[in-house]
């Protein structure tokens, strides 16, 4: 039986939307400095991949062949760009490693991406049928946290609370090195706004670390800030995921292949599940996607010993956790996108990198990572860590 195994992941740090270090750079370019650094890692020419599959939800035409073709691969790896909204890095992984356990593909690229301050395109406009049939379906996602916290009663202190910890766990992480095996540098431009004048001006820059967490973040900071949607609702810039660009690749070898070449991979790829729910909470779509992966393959949530779930809002992921019963002392252990960022087509490709390379240091067996989507679904994949 054929096996998809993951020797060897890479990403860029997350940078601010529109102040940061990525202001300038393009999905495509974001992600083939992602890709080439992975395939590096993997020991492989580039010629012998034959497949990317990318990620995006801001994209411009097929990202994941510009960003192949960027990463020095040659004409004849082929390229393609899927978009699940937030589980897009996920499901492309996915993909990929579908291709190389059915299709007798040896060799994949599975990644994601997404400028927030440079979306170029996208869109498309919204079906007037769809919004018939379901009225919620465009919702922000924001007010959907909103609702979240409301309807399940996830109360402002709680969510203020466990952003403290992300922030907390994302910056003892970052001060231990923990994400040093992931972050290749990328040299960008980056425009910078003088605040006083206005004045623009265009620096060379190098995004070589997360730049989106605040270390410094107290309760009382925290407490301090005002509902976005206003008085009486729940979500603020302190308790959701930050507007962040940045892109995050891993490398995909059929089992046999790995062994072949002396590699050590850093897991195996086992399964993913997706699920719907109702458009107007879909920050609770785990909570449905989780329990149909873990059915699938006999097994319990205490057999998991290591959880990544996407710190979209502090609200929906209070709620997952809590409902799913998932000790939190296993759960985002260095922090999620609270503090990290969450470019939307990336994450699902860099929490697979990072639970991963933790549970490896961890020495333990069975991870998950999951995510909310936006329009009502959750999504969940399953891999076994080589420790």
């Amino acid at each position: 039986m054929r096996e998809a195994v993951i020797v060897s992941t890479a990403r860029t740090g997350l940078a601010k939307a529109a102040r940061g270090g990525f202001n300038m750079t393009s999905n495509a370019d974001m992600l083939g400095a992602a890709i080439e650094q992975a395939v590096k890692r993997a020991r492989c020419a580039p010629e012998e991949v034959e497949d990317v599959v990318a990620g995006c939800v801001a994209a411009s035409g097929n990202v994941g062949r510009a960003a192949a073709l960027l990463a020095g691969l040659p004409v004849t790896t082929s390229g393609v760009t899927v978009n699940r909204a937030c589980s897009s890095g996920l499901n492309a992984i996915a993909i990929a490693a579908r291709y190389i356990i059915d299709d007798g593909c040896q060799i994949a690229v599975g990644c994601g991406v997404d400028s927030i301050s440079f979306q170029g395109g996208g869109g498309g406009g919204q079906s007037t049928r769809i919004t018939e049939l379901y009225p919620d379906f465009w919702m922000p996602m924001i007010d959907t946290a909103d609702i979240v916290a409301a309807r399940y009663n996830i109360s402002r202190a709680y969510q203020d609370e466990y952003s403290l910890r992300s922030q907390k766990l994302m910056a003892a992480a970052q001060a231990a090195g923990k994400f040093k095996d992931e972050i290749v540098p990328v040299k960008t431009k980056m425009k910078k706004v003088d605040k006083a004048s206005g004045t623009e001006s265009i620096v060379d820059y190098v995004v070589e670390r997360d730049e989106c967490n605040r270390p410094d973040t107290t309760l009382e900071a925290l407490q301090a800030l005002a509902p976005v949607k206003g008085p009486g609702k729940f979500i603020t810039a302190g308790n959701a995921s930050q507007l962040s660009d940045g892109a995050a690749a891993v490398v995909l070898m059929e089992a046999k292949e790995a062994e072949r070449r002396g590699l050590q991979p850093l897991g195996r790829f086992r399964g993913w599940a997706v699920a719907g729910c109702k458009p107007d909470e879909m920050g609770i779509g785990p909570v449905f996607a989780i329990p149909r992966l873990l059915e699938r393959h006999g097994l319990k949530i205490d057999d998991i010993e290591l959880w990544e779930l996407n710190e979209a809002f502090a609200s929906q992921c209070l709620y997952c956790r809590d409902t799913l019963g998932i000790d939190p002392s296993i759960y985002n252990v260095n922090g999620g996108s609270i503090a990290i960022g969450h470019p939307f087509g990336m994450t699902g490709a860099r929490t697979t990198g990072h639970v991963l390379l933790e549970g490896r240091r961890r020495k333990i067996k069975n991870a998950v990572v999951s995510m909310c989507i936006g329009g009502g679904m959750g999504a969940a994949g399953l891999f076994e860590v080589y420790a």
